[in-house]
């Protein structure tokens, strides 16, 4: 018997990869919703554009057919001795093999008024639920943390007309993350939205109540007061592992394992956002809580359960989201400040909300990574540039390969590499879709 906690999508991928090795009996246990479900489109139930079941990717039978059980109850305890889990109402659960992927919980620090009523993050559907319900009637909240969870709320709450003051704590947007250039210009977009007020260099200090315990507003560190009826919690999120801290397996921040994904107990795994590697990956963090590391965890870990023991390997980094209107997408490694060796070439729209930051090695010119705003670029080819260590040259020559906007979209390439040989001497001229066609004819 396999059993998985957390229904979310590293629990759910390491179920169908294993399911498509093994005929081992597998169990899902979620305490948070019975079906998998995509938490990226938690905003869009809020904001009217679907309804939650629509954000469940498999139909009910789809569980049936690949004979893996679906359990919703909540995990007290763990014995590993035993090899059981001690659920709700008593009820104990054996297993041959566990993997945890329990997820993360909103971050808490302490603040006066944290736990009031009408205050909370957003991560799970029962946040989703509760801010459907803290927010009816209300006319101002506050947002704690400048992160993409917290873009998010600010969004959900803008729809409904609500006035929303937005606490972060560093000088720019997502400081440690994006380069300055970068987050000025989506702060820039920030302006542009009637009802956000963004409040930089200040943090929360306290939440008011009132006598039944409800959240009035706030004050920050500048001693700055807000008046507010809702609080959202969402300066990041931590290992959801309270409860395995009273067991035998090793954890830190969160469950420690190796690059195999075994903990410290034998027979016991741990993947996605609770996952902690004790030998992280060169360049990369030891929790590592994107969508996609998740499912890349979820596969391999099935790997090793059925008898294929396989390192975890990522890959080159990439992410994506979206700040209001702008889509944001990373691809290779553009930190918030460059490293000694590299340079940066920044290109900016004079006039539509497009930028694009690339990073190469100064000497070698070695593509190094790009963040992308306001247009598409396809992932599969910037991976296959950052494999063949492409130079900058090659990657804006071939710009045209990685559009991934249709086909009659306006298109930027020939802007984008003229201005590159102004800023840097060369001759380069804009090909058409090269690369694109050497993946597409492979």
């Amino acid at each position: 018997m396999i059993l998985i906690i957390g229904n979310g999508i590293s629990g759910v991928t390491a179920a169908r990869n294993i399911r498509k090795k093994s005929d081992e009996p597998i169990t899902i246990i979620s305490s948070e919703s019975k079906y998998f479900f995509s938490r990226t489109a938690l905003m869009y139930v809020y904001m009217g554009h679907m309804k939650f079941e629509h954000t469940q990717p498999y139909e009910p039978h789809f569980w049936i057919k690949n004979r893996i059980e679906l359990k919703q109850t909540f995990v007290e305890s763990i014995d590993t001795d035993a090899k059981t889990l001690l659920c709700t109402g008593g009820e104990l659960l054996h297993y041959d093999k566990l993997i945890m992927a329990t997820g993360s919980k909103p971050n808490k620090f302490g603040w006066k008024g944290q736990d009031a009523k009408h205050v909370q993050g957003l991560y799970s559907k029962q946040d989703l639920e509760n801010m459907e319900a803290n927010t009816q009637g209300i006319s101002s909240a506050v947002i704690v943390g400048g992160g993409l969870i917290g873009v998010e709320m600010a969004e959900m709450l803008l729809t409904r007309n609500i006035e929303v003051h937005f606490l972060v704590r560093e000088k720019q947007f997502w400081n440690n993350v994006l380069p300055k250039q970068d987050a000025v210009f989506i702060m820039k977009h920030f302006e542009k939205h009637h009802g956000l007020h963004m409040h930089y260099s200040d943090e929360l200090e306290e939440i008011h109540v009132d006598e039944s315990n409800s959240a009035i507003g706030i004050t920050t560190k500048n001693g700055n007061k807000i008046d507010c009826q809702f609080v959202g919690l969402t300066a990041g999120v931590s290992p959801n592992i309270d409860f395995i801290k009273k067991s035998k397996i090793e954890t830190n921040r969160g469950i420690l394992v190796n690059r195999f994904l075994e903990t410290s107990v034998k027979d016991v795994y741990a993947i996605g956002d609770c996952a902690e590697f004790t030998d992280a990956i060169p360049g990369r963090r030891s929790i590592e809580q994107v969508w996609y590391t998740g499912k890349f965890m979820g596969e391999t870990v099935a790997h090793t359960i059925t008898g294929n023991r396989v390192e975890y390997n990522p890959g080159h980094w990439f992410n994506s989201a979206k700040f209001f209107d702008i889509e944001y997408q990373t691809y290779g490694d553009v930190l918030s400040n460059l490293k000694e060796g590299e340079s940066k070439f920044v290109y900016q729209h004079p006039k539509e909300e497009i930028l694009l930051h690339f990073v190469f090695d100064t000497v070698t010119r070695r593509f190094i990574g790009v963040n992308n705003y306001g247009i598409r670029l396809r992932h599969l080819v910037f991976n296959a540039w950052l494999d063949k260590s492409a130079t900058i040259e090659e990657v804006l020559e071939d710009l045209a390969s990685a559009n991934f906007d249709p086909e009659f979209y306006k298109t930027y390439e020939s802007d984008i590499v003229a201005q590159f040989n102004t800023e840097f001497g060369t001759h380069i001229v804009a090909a058409k879709r090269k690369w694109w066609q050497k993946l597409t004819n492979a």
